[in-house]
């Protein structure tokens, strides 16, 4: 087949790799454990070499450097992840593939996903937070990710902390950040359970939702994206988004006249493709 895209998503813990054809629709994909940079690139490779293909998106964990007048573009940075630190993945990635690759990170690359066939499909802004083992977010105006001398980093944003909520948070940097008090590790470190394992009646899913509404609320006075989606496996409980879209409401207090909640605060509507989707898309607009 010609005119084939690959997408790579580079995550801390499983690289998910796909080829798909010029209408987005994805022909094989397959996911290899995140290992060394060696062993993990090894496998990319062997996976693309019978391919033939225009472009490769390639959306990755970080923090990542995409500034393209910077001289470590298109490096892992300073990951708590010691053996992918200051790795220059598309470097090596163009070096041994021959192929032009479209680096961004794995949320601004699911954040596209749902931009051009997903639940923001159609309109001009929005922001896409994932929420799983970290937060992070990316955010889209017009058709470009939105971005200065790096990519925004909304998942350490400064929440107020619940009032029931004794949890000093986890995160290395912040303790008290949206990521240190709502990322998947935070719920167990609280209970010693997983939350799929959690009750609905737990208090600890209303702490999760009112953390997401102020990151919510934070976004839609800071950006007024079109649409807000929430991915990531946290937000696989089903009561979930409603809490959140009802805290928001209460935060918001009427202050701004956001759309219908129901059609401005979602989830995913490609849910794990997502990313793959994305990075097959950003591949192609590259190339073209």
């Amino acid at each position: 087949m010609s005119n084939l895209y690959g997408s790579i998503e580079a995550g801390g813990t499983k690289f998910v790799l796909a080829v798909g054809d010029g209408e987005l629709n994805i022909i094989k994909r397959i996911t290899i454990p995140t290992r060394s940079p060696g062993e993990t690139i090894k496998g990319v490779i062997d996976f693309f070499k019978d391919y033939s293909l225009k472009g490769i998106g390639l959306g990755s964990f970080g923090p990542a450097d995409i500034n393209k007048g910077s001289s470590t573009y298109g490096y892992i940075t300073n990951t708590p992840k010691l053996s992918w630190n200051m790795y220059d993945i598309v470097g090596n990635l163009e070096r041994a593939l021959n192929v032009p690759i479209y680096f961004t990170t794995d949320v601004n690359a699911a954040c596209y996903g749902e931009y051009v066939k997903g639940n923001a499909q159609g309109t001009k802004s929005c922001v896409y937070f994932t929420v799983g083992t970290g937060v992070g977010a990316g955010a889209i105006n017009a058709g470009e990710f939105i971005q200065g001398f790096g990519h925004p980093e909304m998942g350490h944003m400064i929440v107020k902390q619940h009032h029931s909520d004794t949890y000093e948070g986890n995160c290395p940097f912040h303790k008290n950040c949206l990521e240190g008090l709502a990322a998947g590790p935070t719920i167990e470190d609280r209970l010693g359970i997983k939350g799929e394992q959690i009750e609905e009646n737990n208090p600890v899913w209303d702490y999760i939702a009112d953390y997401l509404a102020q990151a919510a609320y934070n976004t839609t006075l800071f950006l007024s994206p079109q649409v807000i989606i929430f991915g990531g496996g946290v937000m696989n409980q089903p009561y979930l988004l409603d809490k959140i879209k009802a805290n928001f409401k209460e935060l918001m207090n009427d202050y701004v006249a956001t759309p219908d909640l129901n059609a401005y605060i979602l989830q995913p509507e490609l849910k794990d493709n997502a990313g793959t989707i994305g990075c097959l898309a950003l591949a192609k607009k590259h190339f073209e």
